[in-house]
């Protein structure tokens, strides 16, 4: 059926129905992106639901990492009612747009219970648009907004439990959507071999007491840059955001790794002076396996999984899912500090083939 519950609003943009997107583009994708943390290296949880209206399916997550554990339940079916952001035991809800949602986990047969409220300490700004062409192929053409925010609530996973509540457990949360390559794998064609995404992936929003920063920055090994941001959001939305000017980053890896062991971010042109960031990892999140993003061949973000709900998940040991996890997209807690500010946010980072500047030589390398 085409019609909607969304249908009964005005908001249709072009004089389709909701259920059909503006483009025909079978990666166009929406979703949301949670996590959740408190302030330490205890644990770090990250959560979300997408979208794909032209591929017919909704998938959700949450995963649950603890310095030794690394634990997610994932779930799948058709996409019928776009209104409907749920997706077997896992569902967002909207309670004030931009202000306040709720995500609930509930009971399942794997062990991961949550019931958390997000409450927004920032508003909520609009990121770069990301576009990249490749070999005539639009391959991503997102738009996104991030907010940093706190969190009430509950959250169990293989037998511990943490009561969650607004005075030190915070995150980050995004909603994108556009064109990314999700679902089933197509044929490269002419783009056989070329990564769009090769080089250096920066993102780390962070919650200090009265503003926020968001530095991002993709970096190729030719030293270009397709994306970059250094912006301060402030607590009073009377208070306009503050560009940053262009930041530069300093990174040592863990040894052995493609992993982060510290940075320092530096934005030269920011309105007082220079100002020079220290980034901490606290624990880390191998949210590529697992969870859609991009290391399991029977399980991507939108990929058709049969006409009836799906869900499955797991508990392992983090020593099973480093070794691959590393070269994926890569979340940890970051404790961030500059000047007299001491905040905590999402240290996100991910090296695609070789970086010189890190010393990956290769797609395959760690560093020494």
């Amino acid at each position: 059926m085409t019609v909607s519950s969304w249908d009964d609003f005005p908001v249709h943009q072009t004089s389709e129905f909701i259920r059909h997107p503006a483009i025909s583009d079978r990666n166009f994708y929406d979703r949301y992106y949670f996590n959740l943390h408190g302030s330490t290296g205890e644990v770090f949880a990250i959560f979300g639901v997408g979208q794909y209206p032209n591929l017919g399916v909704t998938d959700a997550f949450v995963c649950v990492a603890t310095e030794e554990r690394h634990r997610f339940i994932r779930a799948s079916r058709p996409l019928t009612d776009r209104m409907d952001v749920s997706v077997g035991p896992i569902r967002v809800e909207v309670i004030e747009p931009l202000q306040k949602l709720r995500v609930v986990c509930e009971p399942n047969d794997f062990g991961i219970e949550m019931d958390v409220k997000w409450n927004s300490s920032m508003p909520a700004v609009e990121e770069p648009n990301q576009y990249i062409r490749n070999e005539g192929r639009i391959v991503f053409n997102t738009q996104r907004f991030a907010q940093l925010g706190s969190w009430e609530g509950s959250l169990s996973a293989g037998g511990d439990s943490w009561e969650v509540t607004p005075d030190r457990w915070s995150g980050s949360r995004d909603r994108s959507w556009g064109v990314r390559p999700v679902g089933e794998p197509e044929g490269d064609g002419i783009r056989q071999g070329s990564n769009v995404m090769a080089g250096m992936w920066n993102y780390f929003p962070m919650r200090f007491d009265d503003h926020a920063i968001l530095y991002m920055c993709h970096e190729d090994n030719n030293g270009v840059r397709h994306l970059e941001e250094a912006r301060r959001i402030w607590a009073d939305p009377s208070r306009p955001t503050e560009q940053l000017g262009r930041p530069e980053f300093m990174h040592k890896m863990q040894s052995g790794t493609r992993i982060l062991g510290h940075s320092t971010i530096v934005m030269p042109d920011a309105p007082e002076g220079k100002i020079s960031i220290d980034c901490e990892p606290l624990l880390v999140n191998y949210l590529s396996f697992g969870t859609g993003y991009g290391m399991e061949e029977n399980w991507r973000h939108g990929m058709y999984q049969g006409p009836d709900l799906v869900v499955q998940g797991d508990d392992l040991p983090v020593s099973d899912v480093a070794g691959l996890g590393q070269y994926g997209v890569v979340d940890q807690v970051g404790k961030f500090t500059y000047d007299d500010n001491v905040g905590y946010g999402l240290y996100e980072h991910g090296f695609f083939g070789p970086f010189n500047k890190v010393g990956l030589a290769d797609g395959a390398a760690v560093a020494p």
